[in-house]
């Protein structure tokens, strides 16, 4: 008992176990939407507000648990800054993949997801204006390779290509979004620290959606929902939303942002073992297969160097 108490206690203390659960957190997200979508006639707008408006009370305790007097004051920048960020999120990135998700297996939902890393590259080589090195570009290729081996599963066994090519362009177009939230947040993050900035971007994106849904969506029918996509949708906001991002902060505290997002390469792979069991979505070698490629490209692409140390709560980095 005693050796795996340490064990316990040495996983929390540098990160690894809240890496962990983020991962798994967050690669249930996709299996709530298919389940609240399978419960009832429910729209993809409608399902994100129901998220959001469980989640915004949970991101308020996020910032509360973030206070600090040594944290850097707001100032008006960074209120339109986190409002960008919250647009970027889970606002656009959030809807742009609920929508795929009509069309598309929560397994292919991931992968074509977990491409944002080579997304990332790419912005960040036309901002820098540099050619990415051979390693990279040959990663890359890894990566779509295995994305599109996947691809042509789905669309196999669908037998509707046309929807599988629907649903993974408006999935492709979350990857993107994301990735351009992903970029705007390494200076936010450095000053107002990660699980602050999260409480932050993500009451601005739920403030967001749930006007988009006030002006263009249907709250009179919210009461004749079925029980189900309530339970699915609250499930959604506390163990995909907010308990992910407060893992990830404490995570990231610990161990640092690369490391973190190392552990969080575990998310595919519980996405589509979960989508198997949960869902009864097929799982084949050609899947796996494709699974395997994206992921071993994703793991060859380099980290960013100021991503290599824990963090504080206030954004500060600690010695090595």
């Amino acid at each position: 008992m005693k050796p795996s108490r340490l064990s316990f206690q040495q996983w929390t203390k540098d990160g690894r176990l809240y890496a962990i659960l983020s991962a798994a957190g967050f690669s249930l997200k996709a299996i709530f939407v298919k389940l609240g979508y399978a419960a009832g006639p429910v729209d993809a707008l409608t399902l994100l507000a129901l998220r959001m408006g469980f989640a915004l009370p949970l991101f308020a305790w996020l910032i509360w648990l973030s206070r600090d007097e040594r944290q850097a004051p707001l100032g008006g920048m960074d209120v339109i800054r986190i409002f960008l960020l919250g647009m970027l999120g889970y606002y656009l990135s959030s809807l742009f993949d609920f929508y795929g998700l009509e069309y598309i297996s929560a397994g292919l939902e991931r992968l074509i997801l977990y491409l944002y890393p080579t997304l990332v590259l790419v912005f960040q080589a036309i901002v820098s204006r540099q050619r990415p090195a051979f390693r990279t570009v040959q990663a890359m290729a890894i990566c779509y390779f295995g994305l599109g081996i996947a691809f042509v599963h789905d669309v196999s066994l669908a037998g509707h290509g046309e929807q599988v090519m629907k649903g993974s362009a408006w999935v492709f177009a979350s990857a993107v979004t994301y990735a351009l939230h992903y970029l705007g947040t390494g200076e936010m993050l450095k000053r107002l620290g990660s699980m602050r900035l999260a409480g932050l971007a993500g009451s601005a994106s739920s403030v967001l959606v749930l006007a988009h849904y006030l002006l263009h969506g249907t709250p009179a029918k919210l009461a004749a929902l079925p029980p189900a996509v309530w339970l699915h949708a609250a499930l959604m906001a506390l163990l995909s939303t907010a308990l992910p991002i407060y893992w990830m902060a404490l995570a990231i505290q610990r161990m640092g942002t690369a490391q973190a997002a190392a552990v969080g390469s575990l998310g595919p792979v519980l996405t589509v073992f979960a989508s198997w069991a949960l869902l009864g979505e097929p799982l084949s070698a050609f899947q796996l297969g494709g699974l395997a490629l994206v992921m071993f490209g994703v793991s060859r692409l380099k980290p960013s160097p100021a991503a290599a140390k824990p963090e504080t709560a206030d954004g500060k980095k600690l010695a090595a």
